[in-house]
């Protein structure tokens, strides 16, 4: 009976499958609707299938309640594709909810509306569509953008129409749903240019303020713009390829092009500020329209974003290398500043490696050739196979451009043939005979040494070299290669298929050249030639046979010059290098070859359109009059960000007077160039003639414009009632600039924060007193952490490198460094289990594939010890056991170093007293007291210039905790440990007297 209902339970469950969600959602209370609501859509969110819950969650759609309509809102976006039917029986619900009070509902109806893909309502959702592009909420607004794609791929007949809605999207003055307008543009009508022109400077001012999102997407249809309506900046270089592209002078501050655009250069100064975005997409969306449509002096400014970028986001190094590979094979002195941050770690993954690879080769030169020698040498002992064999590669390409070096490589690449390793010695060979094919040396004697050699390699593809460079400069080695023809010709049934067919290469050429000792051996080889397998190697010994002893003709007398002809030499050259053009940052760009749907980058026009399409006259109206009357009265006026509208000077001739003194003034105030001064001229023009001509303001922007003008007349009372005297001697009138242009003349400045954000330009007062300093004592000993008995032939020793963790600054970065000390490969080493206490927390290493026999590899790992000296305890797991280890910190680990002054130690230590000192007698005080006290506590040494005193500072690493030490070195000597953790204090005091009493 049980085992009958259990398999009618197991049989039965999808019948009953979510009963109580549906219950939930029938009852009348709104708490349990909500609560069902909340589970479903984390299911949705987890991926588990909830489209079965479609008939009782759509009935929910004319709840009242406004928490469980969204939710629902956001479960019939989802499902609503899929169950159209259903959905379909909502639509008059959802209509009634686009008048909704609640902009939320109004949002999301229009959503789930756009989402069902049924074309009998196409009209339905474009009269929708209209209605939100005129909403007063900018979020139904910006929803309206994004249904517009979705529209126009149901039914493109209606192109025509939602091109007059986005034309309208676009004009909209706030930064919300700017970036969506520009997302719908680029996917309905991306060849309607005259669009963009409109609203080409009102994008570039407000560009700084749309979210990260719409950066993106603003920024790669600007980059297309600029490439389609502006001339090429660099033409004057592309036709002068012997100039240089960085003048001696030159630095990251800008230099105006003479032949620039004035709107060009509005795009590039716009979008600078966003080099410094922490959205790794925006910088990249900046860096490649600086690649392809920005002046190359300019390109320093790419180059330290994208490094930077490369340091701070390890999730996207990929990207990064990606475009800074494709930039530098093209510019190498443009990285060359960052040569050390390319260079290969051990804990990146193989594509990062080889990546850094290419970009190291592409930065070679004269001045850095042995940094890069010597840092590639270094790889060539790495477990990574494939990594080596990129290795090889990479040196062989620094030797063919740079002739300086190809002697050394070359000796270097000999040497390599010893190699134990296989692999090693299989890619030397194919390297040595691409340079020699270059006549880079004479071949003579690395040839003879590789001969020696070919019966210990037993890699196809070395073998089949060594044979072709035989065979090709046969007449060098006139005793070694008949030798070598005949230990092959009894192998000759054995080898490999790449190998025949370099067997009978070299037969026909050593019958040329040398017919008296090879003939019979040649006849030889083509006769098993004929009997082979292989078809390819058949039909090859059926063509050769033409050529051999026994045949006459026209053919024979040509075989020297079939045979012998000087081979042209391969280019040993980046794969990257036939990707320049492809896009930077986009997918075709990362798979190297070009997607589906993907569209290149129009050239630069040989004659560019007039930039006279961009000046968008406009009406006066009643705001702007009220501007002017206020810029008569000598008031200042603002261009607000999200309301960027100023008055037109060409509409007034008091306004026009005043620009043409504001511009006069600005070139005497700012002694620069004829260029400068009209790069400013035209940036006024266009903040003048960025207003809107809409006819009608909705409510929330007359309110926002009335509050705009009580601050302007809060600010021009208190401007008017400064004194005259100030008045007379800034005679000059005020400079008006937006909020833009003050952030872009503070960005020119170069004052930036750490992590991208940008600093006050308020003079700091006094310099800091406490700061960070590098540890005096690095070099601690390494402790074991898993004997490789324990192990079973897997053994661990850590090292504490006293440096902060990547992950973060409170964590100990700590070295492990793994040995397999058995037969076998050890693999999928990593960490399992942890037992930590309160408070602590652990950053596990990156996970080792592979640790080949008797080798050793390292791990870096980030331990949290929360200021305390208790041991962590994790788990280490690898294909051969788990095993149990734990590492206690001493208390010099938890320390971080700090420098301050005399004074401020004192008064620090001063409010230190009490349960927070602790102090203790010294029976001597020994000469190396420094050295010891750096190397037990890791502080930092102050000011001990005075005899009788030493004085140290630090702060641990999780509380910023002040951590102060004394030595009293007179007659009696006294240690003083003064410690805001009072329990860390009086560790640190046992330690620290046993440590100087030793």
């Amino acid at each position: 009976m049980q085992l009958t209902q259990l398999l009618e339970a197991f049989f039965h469950a999808d019948f009953k499958k979510h009963d109580d969600l549906k219950e939930m959602l029938d009852s009348n209370k709104d708490s349990l609707k909500l609560e069902a609501m909340k589970r479903i859509i984390g299911m949705v969110a987890k991926g588990r299938d909830a489209s079965m819950l479609f008939p009782a969650v759509v009935k929910n759609v004319v709840s009242k309640n406004i928490e469980v309509k969204k939710l629902v809102y956001v479960y019939l976006e989802r499902y609503a594709e899929e169950q159209q039917d259903l959905a379909l029986l909502s639509i008059s619900t959802f209509q009634r909810a686009l008048k909704e009070p609640n902009q939320l509902i109004r949002a999301g109806a229009l959503r789930v509306l756009s989402s069902i893909r049924v074309k009998m309502i196409a009209p339905i959702v474009m009269l929708a569509i209209g209605d939100a592009s005129s909403d007063m909420s900018p979020y139904v607004r910006k929803t309206a953008a994004h249904a517009i794609p979705k529209l126009y791929s149901l039914e493109p007949e209606l192109k025509s129409d939602l091109v007059t809605i986005i034309q309208k999207l676009l004009a909209d003055k706030t930064v919300l749903v700017i970036g969506s307008a520009v997302m719908a543009f680029t996917e309905v009508c991306p060849e309607r240019v005259d669009l963009i022109h409109q609203v080409y400077r009102q994008l570039c001012a407000l560009l700084v303020d749309v979210d990260e999102w719409g950066q993106v997407t603003i920024v790669n249809m600007l980059t297309r713009y600029a490439r389609s309506q502006f001339a090429d900046p660099n033409i004057h270089e592309h036709q002068n390829s012997g100039k240089e592209f960085y003048d001696s002078e030159s630095d990251n501050s800008e230099k105006p092009t003479a032949s620039l655009d004035p709107d060009h250069r509005l795009l590039l100064r716009s979008t600078r500020p966003l080099l410094q975005s922490r959205n790794a997409a925006v910088v990249m969306a900046v860096a490649q329209l600086y690649h392809h449509a920005a002046p190359k002096t300019e390109s320093p400014l790419t180059a330290k974003a994208l490094v930077r970028l490369l340091r701070s986001h390890v999730e996207v190094q990929s990207v990064v290398l990606n475009a800074i590979t494709s930039i530098s094979a093209k510019n190498k002195t443009m990285f060359e500043p960052y040569l050390k941050s390319f260079f290969v770690r051990t804990s990146d993954p193989t594509n990062i490696k080889l990546l850094k690879l290419d970009i190291l080769t592409n930065l070679t030169t004269d001045s850095n050739v042995s940094i890069i020698l010597r840092e590639l040498q270094t790889y060539i002992s790495n477990s990574d196979k494939y990594f080596v064999a990129a290795t090889i590669q990479a040196i062989g390409r620094c030797a063919c451009s740079i002739s300086d070096v190809t002697d050394s490589c070359l000796n270097g690449l000999v040497s390599l043939l010893s190699n134990r390793d296989e692999a090693v010695v299989a890619e030397s060979v194919v390297v040595i005979k691409r340079l020699l094919q270059t006549q880079a040396a004479d071949p003579k004697e690395i040839i003879t040494h590789m001969a020696r050699l070919l019966d210990s390699i037993t890699v196809a593809q070395a073998r089949a070299a060594i044979l072709w460079l035989l065979g090709e400069h046969s007449q060098k080695v006139p005793r070694i290669a008949p030798d070598i023809l005949r230990k092959m010709a009894k192998t000759f049934s054995d080898e490999s298929d790449i190998v025949k067919m370099q067997v009978m290469n070299l037969a026909v050429k050593l019958y040329i050249t040398n017919p008296e000792q090879t003939s019979l051996l040649c006849q030889y080889i083509f006769n098993l030639a004929r009997y082979d397998q292989n078809y390819d190697i058949r039909d090859k010994a059926r063509l050769f046979k033409q050529f051999i002893p026994g045949q006459d003709g026209k053919i024979k007398s040509q075989a020297a010059r079939v045979f012998l002809a000087n081979k042209p030499a391969p280019l040993l050259q980046s794969h990257f290098r036939d990707n320049e053009d492809l896009q930077l940052g986009s997918l075709s760009h990362y798979i190297k070859q070009r997607a589906n749907g993907y569209e290149p980058l129009p050239p630069f026009p040989e004659q560019p359109p007039s930039g006279d399409v961009r000046n968008v006259e406009t009406l006066p109206t009643e705001e702007n009059k009220s501007y002017k009357k206020s810029s008569q009265k000598g008031r200042e006026q603002f261009m607000w960000e999200s309301e960027p509208s100023t008055p037109d000077h060409s509409s007034s001739s008091g306004s026009s007077n005043e620009s043409s003194s504001e511009e006069s003034s600005e070139s005497e105030e700012e002694d620069s160039s004829e260029e400068g001064s009209t790069e400013e001229e035209e940036e006024e023009e266009f903040g003048k003639k960025n207003s809107s001509s809409e006819e009608s303001e909705s409510s929330y922007e007359e309110s926002s414009t009335e509050n705009e003008e009580t601050v302007i007349k809060k600010i021009n009372h208190h401007n008017s009632t400064k004194s005259k005297e100030v008045a007379v001697v800034n005679a000059e009138p005020a400079n008006n600039k937006s909020n833009l242009d003050l952030l872009l003349d503070f960005c020119d400045t170069n004052n930036e924060a750490p992590g991208g954000f940008f600093t006050p330009t308020t003079p700091v007062e006094a310099p800091l007193t406490i700061q960070t300093v590098q540890p005096v004592f690095i070099n601690t000993k390494p402790v074991e952490l898993l004997n490789r008995l324990n192990g079973r032939g897997l053994a661990a020793t850590f090292r504490f490198t006293r440096s902060p963790h990547l992950y973060s600054p409170s964590m100990a970065n700590i070295n492990i460094m793994f040995i397999n000390s058995t037969n076998e490969d050890i693999n999928d080493i990593r960490l399992g289990r942890k037992n930590l206490a309160v408070g602590m927390s652990i950053h596990d290493f990156a996970c080792i594939p592979k640790l080949p026999p008797n080798c050793s590899l390292p791990a870096t790992l980030g331990i949290d010890f929360n200021d305390t000296t208790q041991p962590a305890n994790f788990e280490i797991v690898s294909s051969i056991g788990n095993f149990n280890v734990c590492i206690k910190p001493k208390i010099g680990e938890l320390l971080r170093p700090v420098k301050m002054s005399t004074s401020l130690f004192i008064e620090k230590q001063g409010k230190l007293r009490g349960m927070n000192e602790h102090t203790t007698t010294l029976p001597h005080c020994p000469d190396n007291v420094i050295e010891r006290i750096n190397e037990t506590t890791n502080l930092g040494p102050c000011d001990n210039s005075e005899s009788e005193y030493f004085r140290f500072s630090g702060q641990t690493m999780t509380s910023s905790s002040m951590t102060l030490v004394t030595v009293y070195k007179g007659e009696k000597s006294t240690l003083t440990v003064n410690c805001e953790n009072t329990i860390f204090g009086s560790v640190m005091l046992n330690e620290l007297l046993n440590t100087l009493s030793s």
